[in-house]
């Protein structure tokens, strides 16, 4: 206690000669707190240097020796905000008006959180944690990086992964309930949305997907979010980001995907870092349009990092976390109070979220080490002349027996002694409805996105024509019949090979998938059977074009049905591959790792084929077993040459005939049953069924959060993640 009262002396003297107004000009518009004193009364000051006072009313609890201020402050714009009465710009004709919603009340009650890591033990990453969220208010969770935000705010929306054990009680409207689905919301940090589709679209299949009903009742709904967010202004402007399509910017992005979670009109929402990468003035936009939100009566939690002296305003309740202690539940204005007394009064020209991590970030005790011998102008590098560790134990025992604490307890119990409403689901959109949704919007997707899909179907063309070019005018003559297998073999294989330039978009397509199976929007059969149907008109036009352009450059037998039967093999070629893309994207979901195992899967399968070397001639173990009967090449090749050459002859001199089966045997190794190549088509139909089952395996235990699967592949990171 003699080295805490030490050096909490030595950062008041530093402190006070750093916050002395004389020394530095005011400069925005917030309350401070002079250094500790008899009476420490808050300050007020305008953009001017001119200072005004304040009415202060000065309680001092029984029994203690913290003291309660209230303020008045003079800038009628700060408190207009910090009260959200703020006036709203007058709408537009025709606009729409924001809805009441009836929040929840949230509370924790020793909220303790364990995450099992990459060893045995688990790492408890909240601790004892205490606090509450009310309707109509703000309540945030600000803490430095891995301090345990994220996982705080995940333990509350009953979000966390399979690897971590809660221990303590949440309590909704006063019972001790789940959330069900559409009466809460949650927006997790990183941004997943369709770049193809305006932000008026994109809400709209947004609502399709998550609510019941009729689609015209859905759209005041959409109209409802987009002015809530204040989107209206791009409402029908491409969200973009890639496709060389200019996209919205951060601030827009990040508002899009809170409004997509709006649409239900949820009691309750969850957002992970709303102001993540953005810049000033977008911060501030996104808080002036969370406070309005919140003025509807919703109840907000959300994480932050830190912010600026007038987002830091808004605020309506903070909880302060460093390694997952909680070291102050309270009021914003009680948080700088807080630190005041337990010795840390926040200077005036800082920013009380950059003094807070200040205080607590133990990252600056590095940025110490290596600057302890080096000063600026105004003395110390630091202003803060206190070991973090210190400072951290400072501050939790002084809020353990601050009234800030008592007060905490006090709302806990009487938020929690009686029951209020529970929260009903409001329903979801039958399956039916969804595959309809999401194959639609799929399609739209593709007619819009040329990098991925119509440049993809170009390249096959371009391909398609050299090949029939370099191998066209071959005849029907014996010495044929070599050089055609060599075509249709570089014709399918190498068509499939090209297949991989759609990784990103099976990728992109995953990802938002994980984003909305998080929020019960959709399950992982919804999304198989949505993107088969979507993915049929686009392979098909692929394998037709390809195949008319192929057929006749090379000089296949001129029958319908052949032909029929050349496009209907490739089809299912193109269907197979696509479903093994999907399985590699699934098992990864990272582009460079996907491409690089896809090419040697492609170059394996290629290999046993049975072009280089006959299927017969192939080693017995690894190459024949298992990888030419896993190879989808051999069967759509041996399916297209006994179309091609079953049934016809070739002659030998001028009297002896050879069958096609005869003249293949040393090229290529088919049956000599005329069935055979329709059992070729339904083994290729069976693996393309084969490779969907294995598809929605593994988003059921890599997106469902059943990860022992997808241990094998990659390191847990979920410690990682804490933050």
């Amino acid at each position: 206690m003699e080295e805490i009262q030490s050096q909490s002396d030595n950062y008041r003297s530093s402190s006070s000669s750093a916050s002395s107004p004389a020394s530095r000009v005011p400069s925005s518009n917030f309350f401070y707190l002079r250094k500790p004193g008899s009476l420490r009364q808050p300050i007020s000051f305008e953009d001017s240097p001119e200072w005004e006072d304040t009415d202060v009313d000065v309680r001092v609890e029984e029994g203690g020796d913290s003291i309660n201020i209230a303020t008045t402050p003079v800038s009628p714009s700060l408190s207009k905000l910090n009260s959200g009465s703020l006036p709203s710009p007058p709408l537009p004709e025709g606009a729409t008006v924001v809805r009441k919603i009836a929040g929840a009340s949230i509370v924790w009650k020793d909220l303790t959180v364990t995450i099992k890591g990459k060893r045995k033990y688990s790492e408890r990453v909240v601790k004892s944690s205490n606090g509450y969220a009310l309707p109509g208010t703000i309540t945030v969770i600000m803490g430095p990086a891995k301090s345990g935000k994220s996982t705080l705010l995940r333990a509350l929306a009953g979000r966390l992964p399979q690897s971590a054990k809660m221990y303590g009680e949440v309590f909704v409207n006063g019972a001790k309930s789940s959330m069900p689905y559409g009466s809460y919301g949650f927006v997790k940090r990183e941004i997943n949305l369709i770049g193809s589709l305006t932000v008026r679209e994109f809400l709209y299949y947004s609502a399709l997907l998550q609510l019941p009903g009729f689609f015209c009742q859905k759209k005041s709904v959409v109209e409802d979010a987009i002015h809530a967010m204040s989107l209206g202004d791009y409402a029908n402007r491409l969200i973009g980001g890639h496709c060389y399509m200019k996209g919205l910017p951060n601030g827009e992005r990040r508002r899009v995907s809170i409004a997509r979670e709006l649409v239900t009109r949820p009691h309750v929402l969850f957002i992970d870092e709303p102001l993540y990468h953005l810049d000033s003035v977008s911060a501030l936009l996104m808080m002036v349009t969370l406070k309005k939100l919140a003025s509807t009566g919703c109840t907000l939690i959300f994480t932050i990092y830190q912010s600026s002296t007038e987002v830091f305003g808004l605020f309506d309740r903070i909880c302060l976390l460093s390694n997952g202690n909680t070291l102050f539940f309270g009021e914003t204005l009680s948080c700088l109070q807080h630190f005041s007394n337990a010795g840390f009064p926040c200077p005036i020209m800082q920013s009380p979220s950059d003094h807070f991590l200040r205080a607590i970030n133990t990252d600056f005790d590095r940025i110490i080490a290596m600057c302890k011998n080096w000063q600026d102008d105004n003395g110390d590098f630091s202003s803060v002349n206190m070991d973090t560790a210190v400072a951290i134990r400072t501050l939790e025992a002084t809020y353990r027996s601050s009234a800030d604490a008592a007060a905490v307890e006090n709302m806990i119990l009487r938020l929690t002694e009686k029951e209020g409403p529970l929260l009903k689901s409001k329903g979801k959109a039958g399956s039916a409805t969804r595959i309809a949704v999401l194959t639609w919007r799929s399609l739209l997707i593709m007619s819009r996105e040329w990098k991925y899909y119509w440049l993809r179907l170009i390249l096959s063309i371009i391909f398609t024509l050299s090949v029939g070019t370099a191998f066209s005018g071959l005849g029907h003559s014996l010495s044929s019949v070599v050089t055609r297998v060599a075509a249709i073999f570089v014709f399918v294989s190498f068509t499939a090979l090209l297949s991989i330039a759609g990784v990103p978009a099976i990728m992109k397509e995953v990802k938002i998938y994980a984003s909305e199976e998080s929020n019960q929007h959709l399950g992982a059969l919804v999304f198989l059977v949505g993107q088969l149907l979507s993915s049929i008109p686009f392979l098909f036009l692929i394998s037709i074009s390809s195949s008319l352009v192929f057929y006749f450059l090379i000089g296949l037998r001129d029958e319908f049905s052949l032909l029929m039967y050349f496009v209907l093999n490739f089809f299912m070629c193109l269907l197979v591959n696509e479903g093994l893309m999907l399985v590699v994207v699934s098992l990864w979901q990272d582009v460079y790792w996907s491409t690089l195992t896809l090419v040697s899967v492609q170059v394996i399968m290629m290999l046993s084929a049975g072009y280089f070397r006959i299927r017969n001639a192939l080693p017995k173990p690894v190459w024949t077993y298992p990888i030419s009967y896993i190879a989808f090449h051999t069967y759509s090749i041996q399916g297209l040459l006994e179309n091609e050459y079953l049934g016809t002859s070739f002659a030998v001199g001028q009297v002896r005939t050879i069958s096609g089966y005869q003249a293949l045997r040393s090229a290529y190794d088919i049956s000599m049953d005329n069935n055979s190549k329709w059992e070729n088509l339904l083994v290729l139909f069976l693996m393309a069924v084969g490779y969907r089952i294995l598809v929605f395996v593994l988003l059921y235990f890599r997106v469902g959060k059943k990860e022992f699967l997808y241990k094998i592949f990659k390191c847990n990171r979920d410690t990682n993640n804490a933050r």
